[in-house]
């Protein structure tokens, strides 16, 4: 069953409100202060655990200083939020005087958590080090949804957080110091184009809102304007599906740059809770990462975007597209991925019956500890069965039959893996959907311990030509030792964390942001001798260029079969076709630095340790 993520330690945890809609102050301000109990509650809790992770490590003056001062602040917002509660409904409350008094407490608040990271960072030791920054980062972060909306307020506290947290830093000279006060600068930077973004989705699901509201407002009034209204519906509905998808693909550049940041966070220490805190931050991105994906899908089936076309198609090629997105992630786990029937051909939506094996797939994978996972197709008169098996945990009896309810989790008999993210319950919504679009009829079969199996029948098809499965890569060495990787990203943030991470990995890394760089380098480095490993390149490197020129250039002059990797913000079928063409590998950003190091050691025919 869905179990809703608890709110993060929460700074200001306060219902956003705009800070320029001066029109209605009372609402304005009565939203400000909506929140006042759990955001101070988030505070305290903050609090407390920099005072327990620095008890017996910082001076005892330091530590009751600070403690003084956050006290100072704190029953200051306690008393104005007391205060405006008893006196909000009075007709002489002067509400712009009580949005400042908010403001100044939010101030406050900031100044309170950059000090003490200013007076305490150097007391502690890596433990006491790494809880400051996480304690004040979840707080910058909790502050987006809050805060986003005033700008100014917004960038001033995040300023007053992050500068004195990067001054502490980068004060103690070292170069691990000076390059962990640079990441910290380029986080900063990208939570403040995280609430950049987050305003002007909020104001466009505003404006979304709006006309909504002006269109059914106009149905009741104006019968005769049914027709016209419905289309303007429609408009509006796709509107809303394309800002989804750019919502997604515009949010996955800054997530995938924080997983490989604190990948390279966990390279620069060998503590264990440093390892699983960064661990816990890879596990958040993938989970928002299969949120993107899976919601995106919702709302495209329910505003009608999707629609079935059958055609006749060979299995054959589905398969050899399946192979190519999931092979490394089964071998990753040490589990045979296998695929029967592939000579069949099928009368369906090619793409849609794509979709539901990928998602069965990927549920086969993540409940799958020990076995394989196998995908297949038999003839049953004039249906086709097709079929994807796994020797899972199984589903118990009773849960069956709301397994493809939206947002419904299976409760496994016994825990998953710490390292395993669990589903986020839309997969066999989406899987259900996509079949009833077709009238496939879609079956379940589960035992408890064994496995399961989901059964889907579509209609047999004519023969169309099959296309050839790319050839098996033999292995090519045991790890990123020696190994030179090119890396072609416009994004410098991107660009900064993948090199990063290669090298802490062993690599030799050659990093470009266009492809006339990358064709330029290519051309002097087999004049002299040099031969890239593996190449990891975005799709889309600026208005008129994209990741599969700068492969083709590259393989010009080191041939065909160099292993490539394509990382992309965009799941379209027109990029499966493409690596399927192309001989290379997908990724959809945001990528956990631990799914690109499996992708890597499958391209290399290696085990990532």
């Amino acid at each position: 069953m869905n179990n809703s993520p608890s709110p993060p330690l929460a700074a200001d945890s306060l219902a956003p409100a705009p800070a320029d809609r001066s029109g209605d102050w009372p609402d304005h301000v009565r939203n400000l202060y909506a929140y006042s109990a759990s955001s101070l509650g988030g505070n305290l809790i903050g609090a407390v655990v920099v005072l327990i992770l620095y008890i017996g490590f910082a001076p005892p003056l330091t530590l009751a200083l600070w403690g003084s001062c956050f006290a100072a602040q704190w029953l200051y917002r306690f008393w104005i939020a007391r205060r405006f509660s008893a006196i909000q409904t009075r007709p002489d409350t002067d509400f712009r005087l009580w949005r400042s008094r908010w403001v100044a407490g939010v101030y406050a608040s900031g100044t309170t958590w950059g000090a003490a990271a200013w007076l305490l960072y150097g007391s502690g030791g890596a433990i006491q080090q790494i809880g400051l920054i996480l304690t004040i980062y979840s707080f910058c972060v909790a502050a987006v949804p809050v805060l986003a909306e005033q700008r100014t307020v917004f960038l001033v506290f995040i300023g007053l957080c992050f500068v004195p947290t990067v001054l502490a830093i980068a004060k103690e000279g070292s170069l691990y110091s000076l390059e962990l006060s640079g990441v910290l600068l380029l986080v900063m930077g990208m939570t403040s184009v995280l609430g950049r973004n987050y305003r002007q989705a909020m104001d466009r699901v505003i404006e979304l809102k709006t006309r909504t509201e002006q269109l059914l407002e106009q149905l009741r009034l104006e019968k005769a304007a049914a027709d016209e209204a419905r289309r303007a519906a429609e408009v509006a509905n796709r509107a809303k599906t394309q800002f989804f998808a750019a919502a997604s693909h515009d949010l996955r550049q800054p997530l995938h740059a924080v997983g490989l940041f604190a990948e390279a966070l966990r390279n620069k220490s060998r503590d264990e809770e440093v390892i699983q805190l960064v661990n816990s931050i890879n596990s958040s991105v993938d989970a928002l990462e299969g949120l993107f994906s899976e919601l995106l899908d919702i709302t495209k089936i329910d505003t009608g975007a999707v629609e079935s076309r059958p055609q006749n198609f060979s299995l054959r090629e589905v398969f050899a597209r399946l192979r190519l997105h999931y092979e490394p992630t089964a071998f990753e786990k040490g589990l045979e991925l296998k695929f029967r029937g592939g000579q069949h051909h099928a009368f369906a939506d090619p793409m849609l019956v794509d979709r539901i094996l990928r998602n069965l797939i990927s549920n086969a994978i993540r409940y799958t500890e020990d076995g394989g996972v196998l995908v297949s197709c038999r003839q049953r008169g004039e249906r086709l069965l097709l079929q994807v098996w796994d020797s899972g945990i199984g589903i118990q009896e009773t849960e069956q039959t709301r397994v493809f309810e939206e947002f419904y989790q299976v409760q496994p008999e016994q825990p998953l893996p710490a390292n395993q993210r669990k589903g986020l319950g839309l997969g066999l919504a989406i899987v259900r959907r996509l079949a009833g679009l077709m009238n496939a009829p879609l079956t379940l079969r589960s035992q408890p311990g064994r496995g399961t199996v989901f059964s889907l029948v579509v209609p047999v098809g004519k023969a169309v030509r099959a296309a050839e499965s790319p050839a098996a890569r033999p292995p090519l060495g045991l790890t990123l030792q020696q190994r030179l990787v090119v890396v072609v990203e416009d994004e410098p943030a991107v660009r900064d964390g993948l090199e990063v991470l290669l090298k802490g990995w062993g690599a030799t890394v050659a990093a470009f942001d266009s492809v006339a760089e990358c064709r330029h380098w290519a051309e002097q480095a087999h004049r002299q001798g040099q031969h890239p490993d593996l190449v990891i390149v975005d799709y889309r490197l600026d208005h008129t260029s994209t990741g599969i020129e700068a492969l083709l250039a590259l393989r010009e002059h080191f041939g065909a079969g160099l292993p490539a990797i394509m990382v992309t913000g965009s799941s379209t079928a027109s990029l499966d076709a493409e690596a399927s063409r192309h001989n290379f590998h997908l990724l959809i950003k945001p990528v956990v630095p631990t799914k690109l190091r499996a992708m890597i050691a499958f391209k290399l025919g290696v085990r990532s340790k």
